[in-house]
């Protein structure tokens, strides 16, 4: 667990150690390939334990990332020092990381931070400067969401590090960009 501290405000997070059997993917060969597109590109996508989270998940790997780019998970919890929450994060992100890599060949970063999920997510978008940030939906609602906010809407207004991409559940239809 490493404490950061940014603006007087306690930064606390736990970087998730995934498995090794994911092959080190060297940097793309490519002569007249430059910048962005030769290094890759950073992309945050904010995780849970719900169904709505795995669809946004594979939605990701389909529509957004390709060869080269990291896919940096992030999971909001109250506490990082729950091991046992730690844990069953752990084994989810480790499950996704082989998924992503199988699927997309991209490298997978996961990391557990501490606080409110809406606001937790800004910051990961602020360190990383990826080229999306994506997260699905709660499910909710428009009546609920309206009610007690949603962390989809959060990060619309607060995220601008990057464009937040809302994917909604499998039986709303397609992503919506925002």
């Amino acid at each position: 667990m490493e404490t950061v501290m940014e603006d007087v405000e306690e930064y606390t997070y736990r970087e998730v150690k995934l498995p090794s059997l994911i092959p080190i993917v060297p940097e793309p060969e490519l002569e007249r390939e430059t910048g962005e597109r030769r290094r890759g590109r950073d992309i945050v996508l904010a995780i849970d334990h719900g169904p709505n989270s795995k669809h946004a998940f594979d939605w990701a790997l389909i529509h957004l990332c390709r060869l080269a780019d990291t896919l940096h998970l992030v999971h909001a919890v109250s506490d990082v020092k729950n091991q046992v929450v730690y844990d069953l994060t752990q084994v989810l992100m480790e499950k996704l990381a082989v998924e992503a890599f199988e699927v997309a060949m991209v490298k997978t970063v996961a990391r557990i931070v501490e606080g409110e999920a809406g606001k937790v997510i800004c910051k990961e978008a602020e360190r990383t400067k990826p080229a999306a940030v994506v997260l699905g939906t709660r499910g909710r609602s428009l009546f609920q969401s309206v009610l007690q906010g949603s962390v989809g809407e959060y990060c619309f207004h607060h995220c601008k590090a990057a464009p937040v991409v809302i994917v909604p559940g499998k039986e709303a239809g397609d992503a919506s960009i925002v």
